[in-house]
């Protein structure tokens, strides 16, 4: 029997975030299988979160054939996908934490939202959350008190709310120090094996990143966007020569 892909591209055509009816990526062939980790890496401006907010959902494919979760994503878009959009959880780069409420808040806002839990009923897993992503001490700050790491950390609480099956990322070790970009990929790597937070289930997790230097231990897959185009490396980080030298090219 042919194990169902998480996700599966076929001469995907992926819109810009902030122009959807413009391209940035075209042909784009792809397969993820439940339990995967992969990591999509490129230079900044490469079009890495143009392809991330469409696997998440969040814009829809100009063309081609993109399955997510069993779901037809060219056709059942918007409120279609609402029963698969618990089943998946988003990190942004600058966390995208709402201002007015505290770290707590917005950590409990998608269970009160997707499972109707008064914040009383979400109380104690949002403390699990908040202490297993080390952000317990800003429960009650609001996110303007909270440097870009640990707002980005409290964002990761968040998308773990739902208990999702697939994690996407983007760039989570962009501007970290080395001590913060290991926690992140110690995290991630336990996440994808089966943390106790999720009961021991594994997450299958897609991130981007700037280079590919921190990953290469990971035990992840490897992709590439460069010059308009996608590709698949798998188990072998490529050299992260090429996308530097097509930044300095850019620049």
């Amino acid at each position: 029997m042919t194990q169902e892909m998480t996700l599966e591209l076929r001469e995907v055509v992926v819109p810009m975030r902030r122009d959807a009816d413009a391209s940035s990526l075209a042909g784009v062939n792809w397969a993820v299988r439940p339990g995967d980790f992969w990591i999509v890496g490129g230079a900044e401006g490469a079009a890495k979160s143009d392809l991330l907010f469409m696997l998440a959902g969040l814009t829809k494919p100009l063309g081609g054939s993109y399955t997510l979760l069993g779901q037809d994503m060219a056709r059942q878009f918007g409120d279609e996908f609402l029963p698969n959009r618990v089943r998946v959880g988003m990190v942004f780069d600058d966390a995208r934490l709402l201002s007015h409420l505290t770290i707590a808040e917005n950590v409990a806002l998608p269970a009160r939202y997707h499972q109707d839990l008064h914040l009383d009923e979400s109380a104690g897993w949002v403390e699990a959350l908040l202490k297993a992503t080390d952000v317990a001490e800003f429960a009650n700050h609001t996110p303007s008190l909270l440097s870009r790491q640990w707002r980005r950390r409290a964002a990761l609480a968040r998308a773990l709310a739902l208990r999702p099956e697939v994690l996407f990322l983007e760039n989570p070790l962009r501007g970290l120090d080395s001590r913060q970009a290991i926690w992140w990929i110690s995290f991630l790597k336990r996440l994808w094996r089966g943390h106790d937070l999720l009961s021991g289930r594994p997450v299958t997790i897609i991130a981007t990143s700037d280079e590919f230097r921190p990953w290469r231990n990971s035990g992840g897959q490897f992709a590439s966007v460069q010059d308009g185009k996608f590709s698949v490396s798998g188990a072998e980080a490529p050299d992260d020569d090429a996308p530097l030298a097509h930044r300095e090219a850019a620049a």
